[in-house]
């Protein structure tokens, strides 16, 4: 009676843990659900900010700029609130809000655009992408350019090789200090923090600095993120 007294305490114990630990798990899964749904909520209103005011201030290219809003608008209300979304979907929304960005500048401004993916790759239509997650890196070279200076420039390279999606964005620094403004922007920090809930070790985001430029290099492993996706039932 005592052995069978102590094997039924110890499943009960077993029981026990075994619930408390998936009550840990679920907790952190809603947490992990909630900082990343704040982030995208301060997310959009940036994006619409910087993205009217590059019009307003181009008015007389406004037919052009609202082309590319449209778009830019589209993938917002349709594509944003979904997990993941293919990466031709998060390119092509990348270079819609470039070209509303160039809007910023001169049109003799040194901006260099390469859109290296293969569109054949099968990689390219498969929903694996954080909607949104190329925004910070393109606001900011924009923003901290030197845009006046006469060796200015702007580089954004996408690539697609071996089953990684890389985003180098360079630009020159401005000498110029940029006016902080209170809640003016989504930050380093927010982006690193969404990347590490969506994608853990299966990136890399890398900031440096060379003579005066300015280099963000963002990689995702797709291959990775889709193992690991299908692992979880996705």
């Amino acid at each position: 009676m005592v052995i069978i007294y102590l094997v039924v305490r110890l499943k009960n114990e077993a029981g026990l843990k075994e619930k408390l630990e998936q009550k840990l798990n679920e907790t952190d899964v809603r947490k992990e659900n909630f900082e990343l749904e704040t982030i995208k909520s301060k997310l959009n209103p940036h994006l619409f900010k910087n993205v009217l005011n590059s019009i307003q201030s181009h008015a007389y290219q406004s037919y052009y700029a609202l082309d590319k809003l449209s778009n830019v608008l589209d993938y917002i209300l349709y594509e944003s609130d979904c997990d993941y979304v293919t990466l031709k979907e998060e390119t092509d929304f990348a270079l819609s809000l470039i070209e509303i960005n160039r809007l910023k500048v001169s049109p003799l401004f040194d901006l260099r655009i390469k859109n290296r993916i293969d569109p054949e790759d099968v990689l390219l239509n498969q929903k694996l992408i954080a909607p949104l997650i190329t925004i910070d890196l393109i606001e900011n070279a924009f923003k901290h350019a030197d845009i006046q200076s006469p060796d200015a420039f702007i580089a954004i390279v996408m690539t697609l090789t071996d089953a990684t999606f890389s985003l180098v964005v360079s630009n020159k620094i401005s000498v110029k200090p940029i006016l902080k403004k209170e809640k003016s922007g989504f930050g380093k920090e927010n982006l690193r923090k969404r990347l590490d809930l969506v994608y853990g070790p299966r990136y890399t985001l890398e900031h440096r600095t060379e003579n005066n430029i300015y280099i963000a290099h963002l990689k995702i492993n797709l291959l990775e993120q889709k193992a690991q996706m299908s692992s979880a039932g996705r």
